[in-house]
């Protein structure tokens, strides 16, 4: 049996970041982690506060040192290549103004990597095996974890807190101590990708979009002086209906689905195999509760178009770490039934933005485009750099959720309408 004072579930950024957060703070933790590193993951490109977020763990310096490329920015390229519009990496300066920046696009399984390595030289014991279960008191008390290790002993892990930072698995909710994992809005889709050599590339490497129709898109993002991560995203139905094999699926929509990206991929090699995940969107509501809480995926996942995966693994680390340490350390909340609620509820407000972001680009992507450009251009770039949590929303986002009303209202009244006509 282990004793520590918070067990991570989860190796990858969420949880590695959180031990590094508590290990500046003077909390020790265990990270429980069943894969072993490298290992491959997409959500290559970061928010421009994502990049602060890994200079704020202090691995600038590693960044140096792995496979990557500068992001300044996004492209959104509309159907059929016209109508693109451009998002640039900026922050806001100590006057308040908007200044250009710039982040990072890296191999995940690089990123990773260092970011686990950090952990464990801050401090962080490293225990490579499955976590099988929740240890509970009698009356449903969290104290900890059952691990299965590699070679089959099962590890009893005792823990002030659990986090549970293990991406789409949701442990806590899988094993019934945090709400019901639903379906997200954009759960009926699939997500078929690969790493390419050979693509065609700008002077720039930024991330690119390409927009068919209503969740019917492709990325683009070069993740080092060679490869470039594609993916395809498509209606589940679609794929099914083509009955072609995931591969010959792949690289034909890789050149059918947008003449921009066509362009840049008449001879590619594929350097990784061919994967896919579906029915990613999920909600899980509940996600904190006593001695425990989730981080980033193992939450919620929304839609990976604009790059927030990553985002919300490192920001929400940071932010569990604080409501641990004010745990732990000051006994905040210690009377509540729920001492970690206020971090549930800010963390819901930026994943909110983000949901009401995507759903007016799906749902009226010219209203969305004009925002982006012309009309709310500050604001928009805001929310794309991930200064997201606004509790006093600006009058961009004012302005999508306007929009996502009377989109919903015209639903309601006029289904037929959203039937078979691609959004705007």
């Amino acid at each position: 049996m282990k004793k520590t004072e918070v067990a991570i579930i989860g190796g990858g950024p969420g949880g590695a970041a959180t031990a590094i957060h508590l290990a500046k703070k003077g909390i020790k933790s265990i990270i429980i982690e069943k894969d072993t590193f490298p290992r491959f993951h997409i959500g290559e490109s970061m928010t421009g506060e994502c990049g602060q977020s890994v200079r704020d763990l202090g691995l600038e310096a590693e960044m140096q040192n792995v496979p990557k490329t500068i992001k300044w920015g996004v492209t959104v390229y509309g159907q059929s290549g016209t109508g693109t519009f451009w998002l640039p990496v900026m922050k806001r300066d100590e006057n308040g103004e908007l200044v250009k920046n710039f982040t990072w696009q890296v191999k995940r399984s690089d990123f990773d990597r260092i970011v686990l390595d950090k952990a464990v030289q801050d401090g962080t014991e490293l225990v490579l095996g499955k976590a099988t279960r929740v240890l509970q008191q009698e009356d449903g008390t969290v104290y900890g974890v059952e691990v299965r290790l590699e070679n089959g002993d099962i590890e009893t892990i005792e823990a002030d807190v659990v986090v549970d930072a293990s991406g789409q698995t949701t442990f806590l909710s899988t094993t019934g101590i945090a709400g019901k994992k639903e379906r997200g809005k954009y759960d009926r889709q699939l997500a078929i990708y690969s790493h390419v050599k050979g693509a065609r590339r700008d002077d720039e490497d930024n991330t690119l979009i390409f927009y068919e129709q209503k969740n019917h898109w492709a990325w683009f993002i070069p993740i080092d002086d060679e490869t470039v991560s594609i993916g395809v995203v498509t209606p589940s139905d679609y794929y099914r209906d083509s009955n072609e094999e995931m591969r010959d699926f792949y690289l034909r929509e890789m050149h059918k689905i947008n003449p921009a990206l066509s362009e840049r991929v008449p001879d590619v090699t594929l350097v990784e195999e061919v994967r896919a995940t579906s029915n990613y969107s999920y909600h899980i509501h509940g996600f904190t509760g006593r001695n425990y809480l989730c981080v980033g995926d193992a939450h919620r996942f929304i839609d990976p178009i604009f790059s927030f995966g990553l985002h919300f693994a490192l920001k929400e680390a940071g932010l569990a770490a604080d409501a641990i340490a004010a745990y732990l350390h000051d006994g905040v909340g210690r009377d509540l039934e729920n001492p970690f609620a206020a971090y549930e509820e800010y963390c819901e407000l930026g994943m909110d933005t983000i949901q009401d972001v995507l759903d007016c680009f799906w749902s009226s992507p010219i209203s969305f485009a004009f925002f982006a450009h012309e009309r709310y251009r500050e604001d928009f770039i805001d929310i794309f750099a991930g200064r997201i949590y606004q509790k006093d929303a600006s009058p961009g986002l004012q302005a999508v959720r306007k929009i996502n009303a009377k989109m919903a209202r015209l639903e309601k009244e006029q289904p037929e309408l959203f039937e078979h006509v691609p959004a705007d």
